[in-house]
């Protein structure tokens, strides 16, 4: 099982903040794990409708989307993040 955490728009189009998944054994890296997210509702759909806009962390590290997720505990998945 994999905590998924949602942040800004994202969690505002998938309608939630968070939720525990058992993906498939197939499903290896963030960008697959989005992928198969993205078939779970409308929502996670549009949130994650254009890959460009989106960032990732795996187990509170920032990874480039084809980080692979094996023995991950927890994903975030976010926007672009800016600082002042």
């Amino acid at each position: 099982m994999i905590d998924i955490l949602y942040f800004a728009w994202v969690r505002e189009r998938v309608g939630r903040g968070k939720e525990r998944v058992d993906p498939p054994a197939r499903v290896t890296t963030v960008a697959e794990l989005i992928d198969w997210l993205a078939q779970a509702s409308d929502g996670h759909a549009h949130a994650f409708a254009d890959r460009d806009r989106l960032r990732a962390a795996v187990d509170q590290r920032f990874v480039a989307l084809d980080a692979p997720i094996l023995g991950a505990r927890e994903v975030a998945i976010f926007p672009p993040v800016t600082g002042g």
